[in-house]
């Protein structure tokens, strides 16, 4: 059954221990790495199916373990849920990552400087590069590219969708990198040493449970990280999300996605041309990119490619003019952190 969302930072469940019950000062862990003295031990294993109650870690293995919290934030409305409660005292966080595809809407920069200022928990921004440019231009010598989830005619009019890689690649690898280089002081190639586990918190609501049970597929075979989901312990749905911000955030606090990401729907889509003109021609630029020749995302591909389902230039749309569509196509198709 679904909790109401609390009336004030102290109701509500509490995810582990404030940082000063637990021996670390607030400003512990700078942005770049975490001193080996803020580096805690405690009794207990982790499995991918934790669940955290009361400050502790239900599980029946135990062993001595080094403990980190990591938190992945997107800097949409879940992931700056769990930001405020963990600036609250109210959940272990070590470290917050965002990973930067050099492509989100003003307003998300925005909204990530103002969480910034806040201070703690401290916020590692980390990139693999511009998603955008090297659509276009392609990575090193030999032009590489990763995909995005672009739409394609074939014959006869049917629909078609190429393989996405740019979640793996753009967010989870980066994520992923910080952890072990920033946090950890893993060289590159390093194993993980025996003893160290890593949470990863991530701001998956309720309305959007399927994306958390493709991430634990995902960890399974990891053996020094597994995640967690506070939001589905709680509960929560995005609109309880909203309402616990409304009044703590002092401003409307967008959806994090690339500003060209096929999985918008109609009312993104024109939200976008409305509101954030820059991410708009974006949007659009990359969009013609897609069929444009000598564009490197155009190798392989016999068919046009298109970011609007409807496999229409997106400048030529009439948003207005279209239905808004049932059901939220990122919640059901993404993989990665974004929109949250």
């Amino acid at each position: 059954m679904r909790s109401t969302p609390p009336a004030s930072p102290s109701a509500g469940p509490t995810y582990g221990n404030p940082p000063a019950a637990r021996g670390i000062s607030p400003g512990a862990f700078s942005a770049v790495s975490a001193p080996p003295s803020c580096r805690r031990f405690v009794v207990v294993a982790i499995r991918a199916d934790v669940r955290y109650t009361g400050g502790h870690v239900t599980t029946a293995d135990r062993f001595p373990m080094r403990e980190y919290h990591v938190l992945n934030l997107g800097a949409g409305v879940q992931s700056s849920v769990l930001f405020l409660m963990a600036n609250d005292g109210r959940f272990p966080c070590d470290l917050a990552v965002f990973a930067d595809t050099g492509e989100e809407p003003a307003a998300v920069y925005r909204h990530l400087d103002w969480l910034r200022s806040l201070g703690t928990p401290p916020i590692l921004i980390r990139s693999a590069g511009r998603l955008g440019d090297d659509l276009i231009r392609g990575c090193g010598p030999t032009r590489r590219f990763v995909s995005i989830p672009a739409f394609t005619l074939g014959e006869a009019g049917r629909v078609g969708r190429i393989p996405r890689q740019c979640t793996r690649t753009y967010k989870i690898d980066v994520v992923e990198r910080a952890i072990r280089r920033d946090l950890l002081g893993l060289a590159p190639g390093r194993r993980c040493p025996p003893g160290v586990r890593v949470v990863q918190y991530f701001g998956i609501s309720t309305d959007e449970a399927g994306r958390a049970a493709r991430a634990r597929k995902r960890f399974a075979e990891k053996q020094w990280t597994v995640p967690a989901y506070p939001l589905l312990d709680l509960g929560w749905t995005r609109r309880d999300c909203l309402t616990w911000l409304a009044d703590r955030v002092p401003h409307p606090v967008p959806r994090s996605a690339c500003v060209f990401c096929p999985f918008h729907d109609n009312a993104a889509w024109r939200d976008l041309r409305t509101v954030d003109p820059d991410g708009w021609a974006r949007a659009v630029a990359i969009d013609e990119a897609l069929r444009a020749d000598g564009s490197a995302c155009r190798r392989g591909f016999r068919q046009p490619l298109y970011l609007h389902r409807s496999c229409q230039p997106l400048a030529e749309i009439a948003f207005d003019a279209l239905a808004p569509e049932p059901l939220d196509p990122m919640a059901g198709e993404c993989h990665g952190m974004c929109g949250v």
